[in-house]
């Protein structure tokens, strides 16, 4: 999913949407209500700025438009916006038609019933189920659950890497193991620039990269039964590692503490950090500046060994659910629409834009996408990827304990002692504001 999710979404305001009667959008305040010809679209920030999700999106929306005679009114929400916006809209009836969710955010927003159920009849409509890859399914909803949304685009974590940075350093490959990434980030990190970047502000990118190490340590962060098990040694042992990548390793510049969404994609770009672990960063940072010839892309490191298809876990499953307010004045319209943004045709124009890779099979086997990059993250993807928990508590999940290594990145950048005590009192603290079952 792509960052940055909401920094403070309390158990009170998920129960509240959990007893919410399905009330989703479409309503004539703030859904297709005005005319059955219109929909409202919200779509996430894919790209570097709202303006450029503007300029890639609104000509497909015209286009559908003049397909079907069907207007789309879009708005483009931050992701620091989009999860509350979502909530309040379950709750209020004051929604769109049309929404992006973060695919691991599937599981909580199906328990609010808010959300069209994609049974077999709704997949037929926009031409089978079968036509989307397995790992992308995998991350729309509760298993043995019909899906609450449907895959649109599809992401992986990289590492990526400033060629003339590494040469400059006499660093010949890229590094394969957390310890090679921290001795050659130690060789980086100097004349005012930094081995490694990261957005300690960033609750979504945190959780992310939590998830990665606490799967490489053989821990996760719930039970079998799906209850939360966030203070477990495994996972305090990913999140010191995790944070310690500032506070005693120092190959991440203390004011990436502060740093929120694209911040760290801008530093890569200018030269100021010689690696990144982003997603499907390709586009982003073209639109920087960033020529392709200027960095490599290799998998993200492991705890030891080689990483690559079958070995360990280098990533969560990333990427961009599209989902219908079950309530629409339009469902008819809604439909089509979906059906326009998961065809082939749309899925390469959008997913090239976006350097993503396409969840439908078809569009993914277009030349376009057998880049060597794009080789690094289907690969990912299909054999060395983990999906979040689809639990129905997941986003208070990624709220909290992305909130803590928050709080931990300000300690490191501040100079207070990252201990495992601390660490795992902050992450106690993460699972106290979890919902009481």
């Amino acid at each position: 999913m792509r960052t940055v999710r909401a920094a403070a979404v309390g158990a009170v305001t998920l129960s509240l949407v959990l007893t919410a009667a399905a009330c989703g959008g479409g309503s004539p305040t703030g859904g297709s209500g005005d005319s059955p010809r219109t929909l409202t679209y919200w779509a996430s920030n894919q790209g570097a700025s709202i303006e450029i999700d503007k300029k890639v999106l609104q000509p497909e929306l015209d286009k559908f438009e003049k397909q079907t005679g069907i207007r789309v009114k879009l708005e483009v929400v931050p992701w620091s916006d989009l999860l509350n916006r979502i909530l309040t809209a379950t709750t209020s009836g004051q929604g769109p038609d049309v929404l992006n969710i973060g695919n691991t955010w599937s599981a909580s927003l199906q328990a609010t019933g808010a959300l069209l159920p994609w049974d077999a009849k709704n997949f037929e409509k926009i031409g089978g189920k079968d036509r989307f890859v397995d790992s992308a399914l995998g991350s729309t909803g509760a298993q043995g659950q019909d899906p609450a949304a449907v895959p649109l685009y599809s992401m992986a974590y990289a590492l990526y890497y400033n060629k003339k940075m590494f040469a400059d350093a006499g660093i010949a490959k890229p590094p394969a193991t957390w310890d090679e990434l921290i001795a050659d980030g130690r060789k980086l990190s100097k004349d005012g620039k930094w081995g490694l970047g990261a957005e300690g502000s960033n609750p979504s990118e945190n959780i992310h990269h939590a998830f990665v190490f606490a799967q490489q340590h053989g821990a996760g962060f719930f039970t079998a039964d799906g209850k939360p098990d966030f203070t477990n040694d495994g996972a305090v042992t990913a999140v010191k590692q995790y944070v310690d990548l500032m506070a005693k390793d120092k190959i991440i510049a203390p004011g990436n503490a502060e740093y929120a969404q694209n911040q760290s994609v801008s530093d890569f770009a200018k030269g100021k950090t010689a690696m990144l672990l982003w997603q499907s960063a390709a586009a982003n940072l073209k639109s920087q500046g960033m020529s392709e010839d200027d960095y490599g892309i290799a998998p993200v490191p492991v705890q030891s060994g080689t990483p690559g298809p079958g070995r360990q876990v280098n990533s969560m499953v990333a990427g961009i659910n599209l989902a219908v307010f079950k309530n629409t004045d339009n469902l008819d319209g809604a439909l089509k629409f979906v059906k326009f943004m998961t065809g082939d045709t749309e899925q390469k124009i959008l997913n090239k834009a976006y350097s993503s890779i396409p969840p439908v099979k078809s569009a993914q086997a277009d030349p376009a996408f057998a880049t060597p990059a794009n080789a690094v993250l289907k690969d990912t993807l299909a054999q060395s990827a983990a999906a979040l928990p689809q639990v129905p508590d997941e986003s208070q999940f990624e709220t909290a304990v992305g909130t803590a290594v928050k709080e931990l990145f300000a300690d490191a950048a501040a100079g207070r002692a990252v201990t495992t005590a601390s660490v795992k009192a902050a992450l106690e603290k993460a699972q106290q504001q979890m919902p009481a079952k």
